[in-house]
């Protein structure tokens, strides 16, 4: 089971992107659960969501606090201890950055640095990366290929916004950069 640790602000989709990759990896046979964790509920104040992804029926609903994989959607919360409490040893970490500096931590052995609000800006005109994460963490993480990713889009989208955020997802698959620690 991989379990994943989002973080990032409202507004930015952290919560829609747990649940798109949850969706995807239905898609494919596998199991997914997303759930949320909130502060005020309100936008650009912190949250936090959480991903289970198996091969297996997924049961537990709770927080993760020892995740495989971050996946941090703010990049004021780059270096935040928060992110990186109780990530595994082997860890991997998905930043949406437009500094590609690595960053160093003792049990992250791989990254991804993905520019997703530019490409969110170009392709949807708003500062919304989420479903270009979504095709980032496919090739990162190496758990899903793009097509059930941009599948699984059609349950949220439709029409012109459908095709601009799959057009998000595949660039972010192809453009996101990745770094072996």
């Amino acid at each position: 089971m991989s379990e994943v640790r989002f973080h990032g602000r409202g507004g930015q989709g952290v919560v829609t992107t747990s649940k798109i990759l949850a969706n995807a990896f239905a898609r494919t046979g596998q199991f997914g659960a997303s759930f949320p964790m909130f502060g005020f509920e309100r936008r650009g104040a912190p949250v936090t969501a959480f991903g289970r992804f198996s091969d297996k029926p997924v049961r537990e609903k709770t927080q993760i606090y020892n995740p495989d994989i971050i996946v941090v959607l703010d990049p004021s919360q780059r270096n935040s201890e928060l992110v990186f409490q109780g990530l595994l040893p082997g860890g991997m970490m998905l930043l949406n950055d437009s500094d590609n500096t690595i960053i160093s931590h003792d049990n992250l052995k791989k990254m991804g640095i993905i520019d997703a609000n530019k490409i969110a800006v170009e392709e949807i005109g708003l500062v919304i990366p989420n479903t270009v994460v979504v095709g980032a963490f496919a090739r990162m993480s190496g758990l899903l290929d793009i097509e059930p990713c941009c599948d699984a889009l059609q349950d949220y989208f439709s029409g012109k916004k459908l095709t601009a955020n799959i057009v998000c997802a595949k660039r972010g698959f192809e453009e996101v950069e990745l770094f072996d620690l």
